[in-house]
């Protein structure tokens, strides 16, 4: 069943992502202001999106650890923080390509920039953090720790563009109040979010397997151990 799954989210992926990418690059015309350099907005918003999400969603299963003790929940919150940091790297990427064609420079220590910079690296440190312990139980409970730090720092980069005033344009999606865009443009950025979805699905669903035989690993060693 789960390899179904997995086969039936990489075809809507594939599909989806095609169609989208005919319809960035032939379809939709270039922005009055900033040209053909909007187009990236389709691939750095969802990005993004699935970025903050991921974070928040796996530092839940890392508070539902901290509750009950079941490794399964910080095996399940380890394998989404990865796949998240992933997709953070690319909105972080593509970002910076659009400061250099908007802004003149690849970087700014702008509010929304410089939070969702330290957010990556926090993450980035939760990852670096579970491979320097081997303890299972130790690794969990700390790594729990820093994803929920985590959560606050996605929360400033939410409300950043809000809070502070600097080069960072304000909202620009219409869910969100002061926000706006053509319609059509809107929509192919919703279909090219689920097109990632999927895709960010599937890298989820290898990581847990590939948990689930670390945490067998891990068991068979404390075993060992013991004897």
């Amino acid at each position: 069943m789960r390899d179904k799954v997995f086969y039936l989210l990489a075809a809507a992926s594939a599909a989806l992502l095609s169609w989208n990418l005919y319809k960035i690059f032939f379809v939709l015309g270039d922005e009055k202001d900033q040209g053909s350099i909007w187009r990236i907005f389709h691939f750095h918003v969802p990005s993004n999106i699935l970025g903050m999400s991921g974070f928040i969603i796996g530092m839940v299963f890392s508070l539902i650890y901290l509750v009950n003790k079941n490794l399964r929940y910080d095996a399940i919150a380890a394998a989404i923080t990865e796949v998240s940091l992933v997709f953070a790297a690319v909105g972080l990427v593509t970002g910076s390509i659009w400061a250099r064609i908007i802004w003149g420079v690849w970087w700014a220590w702008d509010a929304r920039l410089t939070s969702m910079l330290v957010c990556w690296l926090i993450f980035a440190g939760y990852l670096m953090l579970r491979r320097a312990i081997e303890e299972p139980i130790q690794r969990a409970r700390l790594s729990a720790v820093v994803s929920v730090f985590g959560g606050i720092d996605v929360f400033i980069v939410w409300k950043s563009i809000e809070w502070w005033r600097t080069l960072h344009p304000g909202p620009v999606l219409t869910i969100r109040n002061g926000g706006g865009m053509p319609p059509g443009w809107q929509a192919t950025m919703y279909w090219n979010l689920l097109a990632l979805l999927c895709l960010a699905v599937m890298l989820v669903m290898v990581r847990m397997r590939q948990e689930g035989v670390a945490r067998e690993i891990d068991s068979l060693r404390r075993m060992a151990h013991s004897y």
